[in-house]
């Protein structure tokens, strides 16, 4: 299937699939809404506002993947993938802010304790709606992981950092009302809270190691080692390897060795089955050769860059 016709498909299905969590987010906001009306729980509260947090991100998320799977254009003409990076660090930033929500409800709640009402429809209806978010959350992940994207699956974890908030929640409810020790409620809203702020640094953490274009991770480099140390030799080397991924799409330099008395031709077909190779180690790949000669001491004056930045040199 043309790259085109692919991209295309990715993209309609991407935003299917976070219009479903768009959906699951104005569901669960009301059916937490409402339980935290019956029972008057702080900890409930904060599960309905992790829940609006839940929206925004997804409204976010949407924009990230109209914005990121757009085509390469004259103004982006490596295209717009890295909105992916920015929509996951807002993401995690959210994230932290509903902590910070849950931690604020919480502290006055702790200081001035009050009794809950109604608990048991309360939490009934708080499962109903972690149910709807534990399935969502695993099929975002999930898919995000399939089409490789960091909007996606960040958007995924969010809700899965949901699901722990309710579960922890449902459980301090529980035995508020078992026990009638009030201040239990707002306890377990504090450790939810902190739960979620680990939860949200990580995602502004990966946001920013794409945005500032780290290289492949270990399993991929050694993939793309793989290839061009299967085409190494005395008279033909490698080096000045650069490596970084933007969303889905993987991007790779080299320069390629070759003898000088090569016709152009010859060096140009040789570059070509190399970027080839490469191509077909990724799903979505772009990659660059720069064709120089091996007995030319110019053409090593860069291994320094290597040595300093890039992964270890071939043979």
């Amino acid at each position: 299937m043309p790259e085109d016709s692919k991209s295309a498909r990715r993209r309609k299905r991407l935003i299917r699939i976070i219009w479903l969590s768009i959906g699951a987010a104005v569901l669960t906001i009301s059916m937490k809404t409402v339980a935290w009306l019956l029972t008057g729980s702080v900890g409930l509260l904060s599960d309905a506002a992790e829940s609006l947090v839940n929206l925004v991100a997804a409204l976010v998320a949407l924009a990230a993947i109209l914005w990121s799977t757009r085509p390469a254009d004259e103004g982006h003409t490596y295209g717009h993938e890295k909105a992916d990076y920015l929509s996951a660090g807002i993401e995690g930033a959210l994230i932290v802010l509903a902590a910070a929500t849950i931690a604020y409800a919480a502290i006055g709640r702790l200081i001035e304790p009050s009794a809950l009402t109604d608990v048991g429809t309360g939490l009934a209806i708080t499962v109903a709606a972690t149910l709807v978010n534990l399935l969502v959350g695993r099929f975002l992940i999930s898919t995000g992981n399939e089409e490789q994207s960091l909007t996606v699956e960040a958007n995924g974890r969010h809700l899965m950092t949901d699901v722990w908030t309710s579960v922890g929640v449902i459980v301090g409810v529980a035995l508020v009302y078992i026990t009638g020790f009030e201040r239990l409620d707002p306890i377990i809203a504090l450790l939810v809270a902190a739960n979620i702020v680990r939860t949200g640094f990580s995602l502004v953490r990966a946001s920013m190691s794409g945005l500032m274009d780290k290289a492949l991770p270990d399993t991929e480099l050694a993939a793309v080692n793989a290839v061009l140390a299967g085409h190494a030799s005395a008279s033909i080397q490698f080096h000045a390897l650069r490596t970084r991924r933007a969303g889905r799409r993987a991007f790779v330099s080299v320069h390629v060795l070759v003898p000088g008395g090569w016709t152009v031709q010859r060096g140009h077909d040789f570059a070509e089955g190399i970027e080839g190779e490469l191509r077909a180690v990724f799903d979505q790949a772009t990659v660059f050769t720069h064709l120089e000669p091996v007995e030319d001491p110019v053409s090593f004056s860069d291994t320094d860059l290597d040595r300093r930045d890039g992964p270890p040199q071939l043979p």
